[in-house]
């Protein structure tokens, strides 16, 4: 199934939102059980990833609204559901269960594309004045 295809509002959410597929992944771990607490070791052996990535990951999803930090003993984030009054988070989990080769190409296509075009900013002049 072609990516435009796929539910319009769960493909705009990870156009916006999500940037590679172990984010997604992530998100949906931490969705999946949102009364735990995950660090960036529980999340690194889930997902397959280094520590020090698992770390970057839970840190952008946090950034983006997804996550809340937990403070005290251990710390960690958990997954903040206060934001999907629509149960968009739903729709993603089935969407990439269902149809999880095209969401991840069309994942990776947009990350290629990202890169790419951050690329070609380091190479822009400016113009001086």
């Amino acid at each position: 199934m072609p990516a435009d295809e796929l539910p319009e509002d769960v493909m705009a959410f990870i156009a916006r939102r999500i940037d590679s597929v172990p984010h997604l992944e992530a998100l949906l771990l931490l969705c999946g059980d949102a009364a735990v607490h995950w660090s960036d070791e529980t999340l690194a052996q889930r997902v397959y990833v280094s520590r020090e990535r698992a770390a970057v990951l839970l840190a952008d999803l946090a950034r983006l609204g997804l996550l809340a930090p937990v403070g005290g003993a251990g710390g960690g984030y958990r997954y903040d559901g206060s934001w999907d009054t629509g149960g968009l988070m739903a729709r993603v989990a089935e969407t990439y269960r269902r149809h999880l080769v095209p969401v991840s190409r069309f994942i990776h296509a947009k990350s290629a594309s990202g890169a790419v075009h951050e690329f070609a900013r380091a190479f822009e002049f400016k113009r001086r004045d």
